[in-house]
């Protein structure tokens, strides 16, 4: 009983105690339902602790106020408990809700855990692909770049061997190209349709391959077990053009194979933040190897593009030497040339007009029309090197177009003649008198075209038809690469030339304006020419804006030669001038020319007693020289004429002829200055035309020839021959 007594009080007292810490509670609950509880279960305690602290009273002779109280004190317990009860069934589920909200909680923060290690997985994979990036792009050497990847992903990964496979030539074996471990790695090579490189090869992801793999079994032999091995491919740049050193020309399904170990012996596995690395490191790489590829190019291409410059340059300058030489060699032989011919032709017409046998005059007109032909072929020479180099222009002017035609037709009938053939001549009315244009090209180029309408005939006749070209027959559907343009300041004339002579069969045409060729015909053949005619009239042609070509049904059937040349219309403000143009050839003049003083400069003896017999003959009083010191001492205001060859010892003669005008002031008194050459260049007869003189004349010249420029000096008192 004793000990019952002692257990209550202490029961009593440790029921007491508990409502203290619930009241703590209670000041910290800020939720209504949860407080109340805590008020509900610490009045219960309290309760059950009244009650064994009155039971205490129990144990010996109590009143019945005591045994009230302790029914009292029982009763409000148990009500109290049913009361704490009822409202712990509202509560456990929210209690039930607070613990899942706890365990979502706890998931979540776990989770976020993982992504945070995931990021700062990705941001340490990240570091390291910038990391090999930069130091792989800090290069643009090939070679560089690869060393630098496999030394960089070892420091990285902390591998124990990094290599890289390279497509052979052939492409039909991968060949070990570099090694993170060995300087200088043999030439071990592996066929590329192997089933682990294939698979390689087929995905674009790294993927962990056998220790055993041919190409992982680069490590040094030992007794440990070998670490994990992965492979990635590296794609190769598409190379259209050229080759890298000794790659070979690749597509872009080539590959090469980079091979990753872990160190031998531990437990390290590949985790997949490194396997993402290798992955985007393989691409970068591809990338800078194709940039470098690129560059190596660019730099090939520009050590060739240098190369090809100073070859150009060097041919170029070749080039200008060799048309120097060539110029200075024409000029020099042209001059040599002409000067010998000039004595030929002036002394055959002088022995023409002597009298002579029938045999004797068949053989000097044999010498002059040889003479002539010989002198055309050194203008057609002269004329085609000019027209090659570009540097012969048109001399524009206007012209009186029928007078050029009567004057062809002239020149030509002496010649038919001979042969029995009929020479006529159709304008059509629609044709201008005047037009703008090369009057010397136009005419050379006709004649050209008659001359061998004449040459290859024996018989019958040759009809010269000039009209201008209306605008249905501009378009040539036989000359497609002909384009000409219709204005108002311009026409087209064309020629038609029709022959009955040999002919020529359709495929020996385009040979008749290829220079030096001949056609291999035996009529032909026979009838000479040097193959320089046409070719020249084509050239002639297409510096005039024209197209030329030739018609035949065979040979036999005769031929027709046609061409187009564009000439300008001359200005209506210029009518005034045009009607003072002669319409017809002006005719010779006097036939001689007595007393007439003329003054002859000429360093060349022969040449300059030719050129006195021809003047001698024409009545005239001549006076020599070979020097221009003795020209300019013995000129006077006697003499009415000079004539001189600008090529002589000492001064030259356009300071000749500056030294002339110096010294007669007074132009009347002034002798006709001309210069009496064998250049033929343009640039020299404006050179004459700049110092002063009054007329050029081309050598050589015949007795009719020197007649007809002496009668234009003295009646215009200037001459310049067209060149």
């Amino acid at each position: 009983m004793k000990y019952q007594y002692i257990s209550d009080f202490f029961i009593a007292l440790a029921y007491f105690s508990i409502p203290l810490e619930l009241i703590y509670f209670v000041k910290k609950s800020a939720v209504f339902p949860y407080r109340w509880v805590l008020v509900q279960f610490g009045a219960f305690i309290v309760l059950c602790g009244a009650t064994h602290l009155i039971n205490l009273w129990t144990f010996t002779m109590h009143s019945r106020t005591v045994a009230m109280v302790m029914t009292t004190a029982k009763v409000f317990t148990a009500a109290v408990s049913c009361i704490t009860a009822l409202m712990l069934v509202h509560i456990i589920p929210d209690l039930l809700s607070v613990k899942t909200r706890e365990l979502f909680l706890k998931n979540k923060a776990a989770e976020l855990d993982r992504e945070m290690g995931l990021i700062r997985t990705q941001e340490e994979t990240g570091r390291h692909v910038r990391m090999l990036t930069h130091e792989i792009r800090s290069t643009l050497d090939r070679h560089t770049i690869l060393k630098t990847t496999l030394v960089e992903l070892g420091r990285t990964l902390a591998l124990e061997e990094c290599a890289l496979w390279m497509p052979t030539r052939t492409g039909l074996e991968l060949q070990l190209s570099y090694t993170l471990r060995q300087q200088n790695p043999v030439g071990y090579t592996v066929p590329i349709h192997h089933p682990m490189i294939n698979q390689v090869f087929s995905s674009s992801h790294a993927i962990k391959i056998s220790p055993n793999c041919p190409v992982a079994r680069i490590r040094p032999a030992g007794k440990y077990m070998p670490g994990e091995v992965v492979a990635v491919r590296v794609p190769l740049l598409h190379l259209s053009n050229f080759q890298i050193n000794d790659w070979p020309e690749l597509s872009t399904k080539r590959y090469a194979l980079m091979v990753l170990m872990l160190p031998s012996d531990s437990a390290r596995q590949w985790h997949v933040h490194e396997l993402e690395l290798v992955e985007v490191v393989a691409d970068q790489v591809a990338v800078a190897l194709s940039h470098a590829a690129i560059l190596e190019e660019s730099m090939r291409a520009r050590d060739l593009l240098m190369e090809q410059n100073v070859a150009l340059d060097l041919a170029r300058r070749e080039a200008e030497t060799a048309i120097r030489a060539r110029n200075d060699f024409l000029a020099v032989m042209n001059h040599e040339m002409r000067t010998p011919m000039h004595a030929i032709i002036a002394l055959s017409s002088l022995l023409q007009e002597t009298e002579l046998t029938p045999e004797q005059r068949l053989m000097v007109e044999t010498i002059l029309k040889s003479s002539n032909l010989l002198a055309t072929l050194i203008n057609d020479v002269l004329d085609l090197s000019r027209l090659e180099d570009g540097s012969l222009q048109l001399d524009l002017g206007t012209f009186n177009l029928y007078a050029l035609f009567r004057e062809v037709l002239n020149l030509i009938k002496p010649i038919a003649s001979v042969k029995k053939l009929h020479v006529s001549l159709n304008l059509a009315p629609d044709l201008p008198e005047y037009a703008v244009g090369d009057e010397k090209r136009l005419m050379q180029t006709i004649l050209n075209v008659v001359g061998n309408a004449v040459k290859f005939s024996k018989d019958g006749s040759i009809l010269i038809s000039a009209f201008v070209a209306k605008a249905e027959l501009l378009r040539d559907p036989r000359t497609p690469e002909f384009f000409p343009v219709p204005g108002d300041n311009h026409f087209y004339l064309r020629v038609q030339v029709k022959d009955s002579g040999i002919g020529v069969s359709s495929q020996d045409i385009p040979k008749l304006f290829t220079k030096f060729a001949q056609i291999q015909s035996t009529a032909i053949r026979n009838s000479g020419g040097s193959g320089l005619g046409l070719a020249i009239c084509k050239r002639f042609v297409n510096l005039m804006e024209g197209h030329i070509w030739i018609e035949s049904e065979g040979l036999g059937k005769g031929c027709t030669a046609i061409f187009m040349v564009k000439l300008g219309i001359p200005e209506r403000l210029n009518d005034s001038k045009l009607a003072l143009m002669p319409k017809v050839p002006p005719n010779h003049g006097p036939t001689a020319f007595p007393g007439l003083k003329v003054l002859v400069m000429d360093e060349n003896g022969v040449s300059r007693m030719v050129t006195k017999g021809l003047l001698v003959h024409l009545g005239c009083d001549v006076t020599m020289v070979s020097s221009s010191e003795e020209c300019l001492r013995v000129v006077s205001h006697e003499h009415k004429v000079v004539f001189m060859d600008v090529c002589v010892p000492g001064m030259d003669g356009y300071e000749i002829a500056i030294r002339i005008q110096e010294k007669f002031t007074k132009r009347h008194e002034r002798p006709i200055i001309v210069a009496l050459t064998g250049n033929t260049d343009k640039a020299t007869k404006e050179k004459f035309m700049r110092v002063g003189m009054d007329g050029l004349i081309l050598k050589p010249v015949s007795l009719d020839k020197m007649r007809s420029v002496l009668s234009d000096l003295l009646e215009h008192r200037v001459l310049f021959e067209a060149i």
